[in-house]
């Protein structure tokens, strides 16, 4: 365990690296003037940041992953149709009103919604297209139809909320798909979802051990469109206090203290329901249980730190590179949201898990290191756009639109699994480090060029162009796989038909 933590700790060095380089680059130059208190904390956070993610990926292996793939398998092997789908529902709901972004997007709107409501709708949104997703897997229904059918209810409820003047509603909606596939929900979802299928076997097992996170993150953007149409008046919206705080310590172990309860939370409605099946049918050895228990305190302390770092450093630093890039000409600030996209989503905890599956599940067809290019190249130019956007000042469905037409187009025409891959991956992309990093980074940037009372129209809603853009650039990976091997095809034929005939020896 020691020797594979200090692997963990080493990948996530990697991953978190680029980030750090960028902004302490930035830092160098003319175009950013940070004090050396602020570069202290964003670099102090920074190493919380690495210790988190290796911790969290380590737990991940050693008891999330097991954990959805036993309930996933457990609740398949009961035969029990009504109690999968009423576990998985229950399941969904509870664990997503634990999640700990979705706390932080419901207080930005308090004063329009009352957080609780927010996070109960969303909840029960996640909680109802699980159990889609679940019925799904079970009934061996192909994931694209479903997709469709389900955007085309979103973007009529986009035009009936447009047609009554709820316009800020539309990208803050779509931003709540991503938000709540946080960290600790999505990999765990994920892992249900390939305990589920390997259990139900057949030949479509490989493309349903992915797809629920891509429905998950759905339903929320549903819920929240329905609000809107509830609401009446324009929603307020007032930018918070990103200023570093004077006592890093201090500021630290207060946000440490309320990630604490959050992850507690949301980690012990995850172990309870192990726990009941682990007592009702699963049964596992202790050697087992005692291992996953070790991968659960991993995990709680990983993501704890992760969510802390980024909270206390990441955030204010964010919003004030938006704030100083936006003072000087837009350019600089595109080319910047360019960059800082390739390498942000290698520091999203849940990305790695992700790819881990993908390539086990595939057999190495698909590798790590082809996602991570797609998933890099994808969420660069959603954040160049944005930042296009945010100069510009046009609404996000003049992307949003013509995105989701060309995904949903490109589902006909590679293999299903690279469909449901790319859906889960954008509900992944958009995790943590988006939410406390980059949307901070636009909020500076909108009140610099649009002003404050722009933010909710122009800022929010990149966190659906992060989510958006993967599942565009993941289906074109598996687009060129089959290009390539048709393509070889073609030319192991061409061979073979222009081989010389007289070569050929006859023993008739």
């Amino acid at each position: 365990m020691k020797y594979a933590l200090l692997g963990k700790i080493k990948e996530s060095l990697f991953s978190v690296l680029p980030v750090v380089a960028i902004v302490l680059i930035l830092c160098c130059t003319p175009l950013i003037d940070l004090t050396s208190h602020e570069v202290g904390v964003f670099a102090l956070s920074s190493l919380f940041l690495v210790l988190g993610i290796g911790l969290f990926n380590l737990g991940s292996d050693v008891a999330m992953s097991p954990m959805g793939e036993q309930i996933g398998s457990g609740l398949t092997k009961s035969r029990k149709l009504s109690v999968l789908l009423s576990v998985c529902f229950a399941m969904g709901v509870l664990i997503t009103v634990a999640e700990p972004d979705l706390s932080v997007l419901s207080n930005q709107i308090a004063e329009k919604i009352p957080p609780l409501v927010l996070i109960l709708a969303v909840g029960v949104g996640v909680g109802a297209f699980l159990l889609l997703g679940v019925l799904k897997t079970v009934l061996g229904k192909s994931l694209a139809p479903i997709l469709i059918f389900f955007y085309m209810c979103m973007f009529a409820l986009v035009a009936l909320l447009i047609e009554r003047g709820g316009m800020d509603f539309v990208a803050l909606g779509f931003d709540s798909g991503g938000v709540t596939t946080g960290p600790i929900t999505a990999p765990f979802i994920m892992a249900v979802g390939a305990g589920i299928s390997v259990t139900l076997g057949g030949r479509n097992s490989t493309e349903n051990s992915f797809g629920l996170v891509a429905l998950c993150s759905v339903g929320p953007i549903v819920t929240v469109l329905l609000l809107g149409l509830a609401s009446t008046g324009d929603m307020s919206y007032s930018v918070p206090n990103y200023a570093v705080a004077p006592n890093f310590i201090v500021a630290f172990l207060e946000e440490m203290w309320k990630v604490v309860k959050d992850v507690l939370l949301s980690l012990g409605l995850i172990v309870a329901f192990f726990t009941v099946l682990q007592i009702t049918c699963l049964k596992l050895p202790k050697i087992k249980i005692v291992r996953m228990v070790i991968g659960i305190v991993y995990t709680f302390v990983g993501i704890v730190a992760f969510l802390t770092a980024v909270t206390v450093g990441f955030m204010p630093v964010g919003f004030k590179l938006g704030q100083q890039l936006a003072e000087n000409h837009p350019s600089v600030l595109i080319v910047t949201g360019l960059v800082l996209g390739a390498v942000v989503v290698l520091a999203e905890p849940a990305v790695h898990v992700l790819n881990k599956q993908v390539e086990e599940v595939t057999n190495r067809v698909i590798s790590k290191k082809s996602m991570l290019v797609a998933l890099s190249v994808g969420v660069a130019l959603s954040l160049a756009l944005s930042m296009v956007r945010i100069w510009l000042d046009f609404s996000v469905l003049y992307y949003l639109i013509p995105g989701y037409i060309v995904s949903l187009g490109l589902s006909f025409f590679v293999p299903k699994v690279y469909t449901a891959i790319a859906f889960d991956s954008g509900g992944v992309a958009s995790g943590p480090l988006t939410t406390t990093f980059i949307l901070p980074f636009a909020i500076g940037a909108c009140c610099v060029i649009q002003g404050e009372e722009k933010v909710l129209a122009d800022a929010f809603g990149i966190v659906a162009m992060v989510a958006m853009t993967p599942l565009i650039t993941i289906q074109l990976l598996g687009f060129r796989a089959i290009t390539a091997q048709k393509v070889r095809n073609k030319r192991a034929q061409q061979r073979i038909l222009s081989a010389d005939d007289d070569q050929i020896i006859s023993f008739m």
